[in-house]
């Protein structure tokens, strides 16, 4: 993915000096058309195509957006209720994800959602035991969790 990166921003630049305008403008042109080139080669390079990754992160990043506005949302229901119901509990999280960065930021993600903090990851590194400050059904947040974040985040690293 790097070496696309740079082979991309190397043939914006590329572009600029042929065509002896160095400006914004003509850096984006170069770099469309450096974006255009790296996709007919696609099929020579080791990995897939990187702007498949970008957009990956950027949903991954709209995800997380999205479930921080509603965990707030949720947060704040039950922090405005006069009378206190909550449900807090501990539970196991089993995670099909295997290198350490994305056990990172699966754990990240999930405690900066309020409402929920990894309290500890197993040895192993398979399970993540959650805290939820209010959690009616155990198998639902483990369905959304792995529906969401972990999904999102296996489609960053493939």
């Amino acid at each position: 993915m790097a070496f696309q990166i740079l082979l991309n921003v190397f043939l914006a630049f590329i572009w600029m000096f042929l065509r002896n305008e160095y400006n914004g403008s003509a850096f984006l042109v170069g770099y469309f058309f450096g974006l255009m080139i790296i996709l007919g080669f696609r099929r020579f390079f080791g990995s897939r195509f990187y702007m498949l990754r970008v957009f990956a992160v950027f949903s991954l990043l709209c995800i997380f957006l999205r479930e921080l506005i509603l965990s707030n949302i949720s947060v704040l229901r039950v922090v405005l209720k006069p009378k206190l119901n909550m449900r807090p509990g501990i539970f196991a999280l089993e995670t099909e994800l295997t290198k350490d960065w994305e056990i990172t930021i699966l754990a990240n993600l999930i405690t900066l959602t309020p409402g929920t903090l990894v309290v500890d990851i197993s040895p192993d590194n398979k399970t993540l035991y959650v805290h939820a400050m209010d959690i009616a059904d155990v198998d639902e947040a483990i369905r959304d969790i792995k529906g969401s974040f972990e999904k999102a985040i296996m489609e960053v690293s493939k």
